[in-house]
């Protein structure tokens, strides 16, 4: 008697009771370490990613396992293989075969990386390990493939509104005390004086569009966002290192508003080969010390936009967001 054979039914292709589309199925914080960098100066990261596809009205449901497959796939040829890419490239694979593996019109691919890096501390040039987030996005469709690069990076502010006032109040009882106005400038100048501070967390994400050629280097990026902040922060300091970690904030005090700012100017000084209909996305969160909520700024829009309000001063009525971005090149 020979064995009955069993055809499994494809259920996911089957349609589903009501017909309408879906905008994003997929699969979320899916844990895998990677590899990124270059030939020869690849580093192992740790990372989660999220991969979703758009769904047609006729199709009762996406083919999860086939997520996964894509995943390892090209987690293997990149941890394995000898090729190197960025976190952006390797989203922007991952997306392509997505979408050709799930026959989709659209496909997106997030990977969000945890890794280190070494820096000296600036004084006593003791190394210390200062741990980053590295983002990298992709949005594949029949117009091609839309990537964004990120990095989210911890520094340290200080407050100017409450530096103004405690400058206020110490310049009356320097002047009550019987010090001349050249005296009390040449005190302010030398002596930073005293605010609040806060632990802030800077993000910044830099989009190309299809067929965008730029390449966007994570560390420059860090550098724009840890350099928007009133000082760098470190984990490891001698007492050297804190004294100037602290003055060197209280020298450049700056709401959070400032830090945006600070990084969108950064970005188009720093980024000037970057196409106007690129995108820019810049956000700072600063964790309060003297109140119990916390202070978020943002700005987002195209390069073109950016550069034209910086030129004209004009305040645009329409800032284009991440996802308008992300979903013009699928349209």
């Amino acid at each position: 008697m020979e064995p009955t054979t069993i055809t499994a039914s494809d259920v996911q292709a089957s349609a589903p009771a009501v017909h309408v589309s879906l905008s994003r199925v997929g699969v979320t914080n899916v844990e895998k370490v990677i590899r990124i960098g270059e030939p020869g100066a690849e580093q192992l990261y740790y990372a989660k990613l999220d991969c979703f596809v758009d769904l047609g009205p006729k199709q009762k449901g996406a083919h999860m396992s086939r997520f996964e497959e894509v995943v390892n796939d090209v987690i293997g040829e990149v941890v394995l293989g000898q090729s190197g890419f960025k976190a952006e490239q390797l989203a922007q694979h991952m997306a392509e075969q997505v979408r050709e593996r799930q026959d989709a019109r659209r496909a997106e691919v997030t990977i969000a990386a945890r890794y280190p890096e070494h820096k000296p501390a600036p004084v006593s040039g003791i190394l210390t390990q200062e741990i980053y987030t590295l983002y990298g996005s992709a949005v594949a469709s029949e117009q091609g493939t839309r990537r964004l690069v990120g990095v989210a990076a911890q520094g340290m502010t200080a407050c100017p509104c409450a530096q103004g006032l405690v400058t206020e109040s110490s310049r009356e009882r320097l002047v009550a005390d019987g010090f001349t106005d050249d005296e009390i400038e040449r005190i302010f100048e030398d002596v930073p004086v005293a605010t609040h501070n806060q632990r802030g967390l800077g993000t910044l994400h830099i989009g190309c569009p299809e067929a965008c050629d730029t390449e966007i280097e994570a560390a420059v990026l860090l550098d724009i966002v840890e350099n928007s902040m009133s000082s760098e922060i470190y984990e490891l300091m001698k007492r050297s290192d804190e004294g100037a970690v602290v003055e060197k904030a209280h020298r450049r005090p700056r709401f959070v508003e400032d830090c945006v700012r600070e990084m969108v100017g950064g970005v188009i000084e720093q980024l000037g080969d970057l196409r106007d209909d690129a995108f820019v996305s810049a956000r700072q969160e600063n964790l309060e010390t003297i109140h119990q909520h916390n202070v978020v700024a943002e700005r987002f829009g195209l390069v073109g936009e950016l550069r034209n309000e910086l030129s004209s001063g004009e305040h645009l009525a329409h800032h284009t967001s991440m996802r308008e971005w992300l979903d013009a090149g699928a349209r």
